[in-house]
């Protein structure tokens, strides 16, 4: 098994949007070292920690799993959509996603912040000066760490 985290904005997609459907398509990737992520590392039962970003509070706010394979992403291929790009070709897809399944929603948003403070944390991209990508992996260590410190709502 592996850990991951995957960001999201939750105006966009919150925590509270994949409770409510419980499986949804991450689409909309369009970073190719994210791409390869998702086609050739994730699995089925891999678990993900749901980030939210972009929001005063930037933090992990629950968990998710990995419920597919990954497959293209059709919104790639849609001109009416947000995420078309015009050089995707469903022949020969560019752009990769999974679907994802909720298993928990937290208490409380374990902080950015507060992350960025813990020495079990130092090796991770998370909290690396720069770092922007919206999937990183987490090590087996760094995701019990967070765990343990984690209250479920």
């Amino acid at each position: 098994m592996a850990y991951w985290l995957m960001k999201s904005e939750p105006d966009l997609f919150g925590i509270d949007d994949l409770q409510r459907v419980g499986v949804e398509p991450w689409d909309g990737i369009r970073n190719y070292q994210v791409r390869n992520m998702i086609r050739d590392q994730m699995r089925v039962g891999d678990l993900a920690f749901f980030y939210h970003s972009n929001c005063i509070t930037p933090g992990i706010v629950g968990i998710m799993r990995i419920h597919s394979a990954s497959y293209p992403d059709q919104t790639a291929f849609d001109p009416g959509h947000r995420h078309y790009d015009p050089k995707s070709n469903p022949a020969k897809p560019r752009w990769y996603q999974v679907d994802v399944a909720f298993v928990t929603k937290f208490a409380e948003v374990i902080p950015l912040s507060w992350l960025k403070q813990q020495p079990q944390m130092a090796d991770s991209p998370l909290v690396r000066h720069g770092n922007r990508l919206s999937i990183m992996p987490l090590s087996e260590q760094q995701w019990a760490f967070i765990s343990r410190h984690a209250q479920p709502a």
